[in-house]
């Protein structure tokens, strides 16, 4: 992963990162109806920090585009759009607290530690089942989502996939991992 101290792109790497989304937004006109790239394309120049974020999503393998934009805030919602769940970001547990609970065969990360590093979020259930709306996703692996304090505190943890062309929620212990699941996340810009 990038050097999280220094948030920001190189003048090539952001362009190229432009060109890449540019790419991805254009050859998924479903995923983003109403809106337009080159408003898109300002709001990620004017947040050099969030463009850097886009980055990270894509170089562990997220392909994030555009697939909303909220009216009340003016800011562009990005998810990771990759068919499966990040290669990069598999074989981790869910937090911080699970991965120094295991005492032995520890996974080298969690996702909301990933997640913090990356400066994303981690998709709620509702936001998995709205990029669910947008394609099929998750139909080979799984992906953490965000889980409630009241489960977390019990030690568990939630995930989703898609199976028999229906989403499906899932709890887990918190402290397992699995060579198929990684989290799915959200930017806003």
């Amino acid at each position: 992963m990038k050097n999280s101290n220094k948030k920001e792109l190189s003048q090539e790497q952001h362009e190229e990162l432009l060109k890449v989304l540019k790419t991805r937004f254009e050859k998924n006109m479903n995923r983003h109806k109403g809106l337009e790239w080159n408003t898109i394309q300002e709001k990620l120049e004017a947040n050099p920090e969030k463009l850097w974020s886009l980055d990270v999503m894509e170089e562990t393998g997220g392909e994030p585009d555009a697939v909303g934009f909220d009216k009340k805030t003016g800011e562009y919602i990005f998810y990771d759009c990759a068919p499966e769940s990040p290669k990069g970001r598999r074989s981790i547990c869910y937090d911080h607290e699970a991965l120094e609970s295991r005492k032995e065969h520890k996974p080298n990360d969690s996702a909301i530690n990933m997640a913090a590093d990356m400066g994303i979020d981690i998709l709620n259930e509702e936001q998995y089942r709205e990029l669910q709306q947008l394609g099929n996703f998750d139909t080979k692996t799984s992906s953490w989502i965000q889980t409630t304090p009241e489960i977390r505190k019990l030690g568990g943890a939630l995930f989703c996939d898609r199976r028999y062309n229906t989403v499906f929620l899932y709890h887990n212990g918190a402290e397992s991992y699995y060579a198929a699941r990684g989290f799915r996340g959200s930017l806003r810009v």
